[in-house]
């Protein structure tokens, strides 16, 4: 009996192997790492267990560069993955690429319910070609807010965040001299200072509609008030009102603002989580919208993070599962809420949005402020200098505004000179990366 029960059991275990092994799988490559990386992780182990006909294999890269470089890569080689994780800078890259199926091809040849008009359209934008199709899917999706210490205001009895970026220079005045050591943190971060900043006071960034209109857009940003904003931070340096903090000189921004030491930054609304787990105790603080030059024509913020890409050249097998995994990675229920509950990130639809204040996300103490990141991306219409941008090579033009902000904040050169270098070497980018693509329209 008892020889019996074991046949039955290894006949059983067999049977359960083979039905694994029968699993139609698929590759996806994702850039997040630490924490969110581990995230992303778990949601592929989450939807691996949902159903037994497909299995996602999943692959770190080290770094949202890393996902794009060792994709390209790939596809190259011919053993690119089926998606891929994708940050927002590399959308030109992957649109000219010819190497990527595009989302609403995909969805509607494989038969995919989704719904792009319910994406919140600061994010849908970003990732949409010039007529508004799809050709990735949101996943990961943020935007920048301003995070202050309600303690540290109370002491200039204020008791609520600066609304302009003069109110927020009069404010670290006042709280230097009521004995605030470091009334502001800031860093040389391009996405934060120069993107965000443009975007929320309709500046451009660069001609032809931050490059929307074409591969022939020239950088701008020196000759608007973006210049005149990077000083008043230097001012406010030279002042002692405020510190750079990155991790070279001991402490990032979030770091310092959870450790009490800096009373306010600027940053992602994904760290809210971060700023939440790692806080000093009795830290009292908030999040708003980023301040503006004048309230009556603040514009919508720009999203960040990342979406997910199709590649070519995959089995229809490979597509079948594939569009069974991004079903369930960007469902409401079961890829919004996972992301919004596991990390900063906020949902990029309304129904998400709405699903998750049905159920009391957001009035949890832990959640509080998130809704502003969604308030700051429907601050206003979407327009032609809020809706993204679109530069071809992006990610070594922010290089280049790093390292040029960097000289000036450590005063090896003055604010201007250091732009307008910034957007001189940016535009030889520009125009290396319209010969490689010479006679191609954006999509």
């Amino acid at each position: 009996m008892k020889r019996l029960f074991l046949l039955a059991t290894a006949a059983s275990a067999i049977a359960t192997a083979a039905g694994a092994a029968e699993r139609t799988k698929f590759d996806f490559w994702y850039g997040l790492t630490g924490d969110l990386g581990e995230v992303v992780a778990k949601h592929c182990q989450l939807f691996n267990e949902s159903q037994d006909k497909y299995e996602a294999v999943c692959t770190g890269q080290g770094g949202y560069d890393k996902a794009e470089q060792n994709t390209i890569a790939a596809y190259r080689a011919k053993q690119q993955p089926t998606i891929v994780q994708i940050y927002d800078a590399g959308t030109v890259n992957f649109m000219l690429s010819g190497a990527i199926y595009p989302a609403n091809k995909f969805t509607e040849e494989h038969k995919l319910d989704i719904d792009w008009k319910g994406y919140f359209p600061g994010i849908a934008n970003y990732y949409a070609t010039s007529g508004g199709d799809m050709w990735s899917f949101p996943y990961n999706s943020s935007t920048a807010v301003f995070y202050w210490n309600k303690d540290a205001w109370a002491k200039i009895n204020k008791t609520s965040a600066p609304q302009t970026w003069a109110g927020l220079g009069e404010d670290l005045k006042a709280m230097k001299a009521a004995g605030v050591e470091c009334g502001f943190a800031f860093d040389f971060d391009t996405w934060m200072n120069l993107e965000q900043f443009s975007a929320t006071n309709n500046l451009p960034v660069a001609s032809m509609d931050n490059g929307y209109g074409g591969l022939g857009a020239e950088l701008v940003f020196n000759k608007t008030a973006f210049v005149d904003h990077m000083k008043d931070f230097k001012s406010w340096l030279d002042a002692g009102y405020a510190k750079i903090q990155t991790t070279q000189v001991g402490k990032n921004l979030v770091q310092s603002f959870a450790d009490g030491s800096c009373a306010s930054t600027i940053t992602s609304i994904a760290n809210h989580g971060t700023v939440k787990n790692t806080q000093v105790a009795g830290l009292n603080w908030d999040v708003a919208m980023l301040p503006v030059i004048d309230t009556t024509k603040r514009t919508n913020s720009l999203v960040g993070g990342a979406s997910l890409w199709l590649m070519q050249g995959k089995t229809d097998k490979e597509y079948e599962a594939a569009s069974a995994f991004l079903k369930y990675v960007t469902a409401a229920d079961t890829g919004e809420k996972y992301i919004a509950e596991n990390t900063g990130y906020i949902p990029v639809t309304t129904e998400g949005f709405d699903l998750l204040k049905q159920e009391g996300f957001y009035s949890d103490p832990k959640h509080t402020g998130r809704e502003v990141a969604i308030a700051s991306l429907t601050a206003s219409d979407v327009g032609p200098l809020s809706r993204g941008i679109r530069l071809g090579n992006f990610t070594s033009i922010r290089a280049e505004v790093r390292a040029e902000l960097e000289a000036a904040f450590t005063g090896q050169k003055d604010m201007q000179t250091a732009i307008d270098a910034a957007v001189e070497r940016g535009n030889q980018i520009l125009r290396r990366y319209e010969q490689t693509y010479k006679g191609a329209a954006l999509p």
